[in-house]
């Protein structure tokens, strides 16, 4: 694993077998080129290299695939999968680009600007009452349009980096 900073840019080379959880709450230039397991939260842009094999939950702003990744993938910005990637599982990205010769099995969801207490619920992994709690009593940024609250997906990860979140 390597850090090394290019021109104000934390940047982050990771070619070696891990196992764990990672949260970066800065934005880093992320490449992951060889093993890892477990979970990963990253601000910025992460790049899973064509020879790596991950199995894990990930979030990311500008995601790009050229290996293997096996788990959930939320790419708040943008997923990239190319010609050599292959994912086994869900993805929830904001732009999607897919190129020809890159393997998906799952199933996809694009994540809007504006959700839907019942989407912000499946999108969160909390129950719905929850979410309607924090809503009536303003603990999360919300807006309310007639009966229905409507919640602004950027507001709402801004919400939960801020540590806010009480599940």
């Amino acid at each position: 694993m390597a850090f090394r900073k290019k021109e104000g840019e934390k940047v982050m080379d990771v070619d070696a077998s891990m196992h764990g959880s990672m949260v970066f709450k800065d934005p880093v230039n992320l490449r992951i080129n060889g093993k890892f397991e477990g979970s990963l939260e990253t601000k910025g842009h992460l790049a899973i290299g064509p020879n790596a094999v991950v199995s894990a939950d990930i979030a990311g702003d500008d995601i790009v695939v050229g290996g293997k990744v096996k788990g959930k993938l939320v790419a708040r910005e943008r997923l990239t999968l190319l010609p050599t990637a292959v994912v086994e599982g869900d993805i929830f990205p904001a732009k999607l680009n897919i190129a020809e010769g890159a393997i998906l099995e799952g199933k996809c969801v694009m994540l809007h600007d504006f959700l839907n207490a019942q989407e912000l619920a499946k999108y969160l992994e909390v129950d719905l009452n929850s979410i309607m709690e924090w809503a009536n009593s303003g603990k999360m940024p919300a807006q309310k349009e007639g009966n229905e609250w409507r919640f602004d997906r950027k507001e709402i990860d801004s919400w939960v980096a801020s540590g806010k979140i009480q599940r």
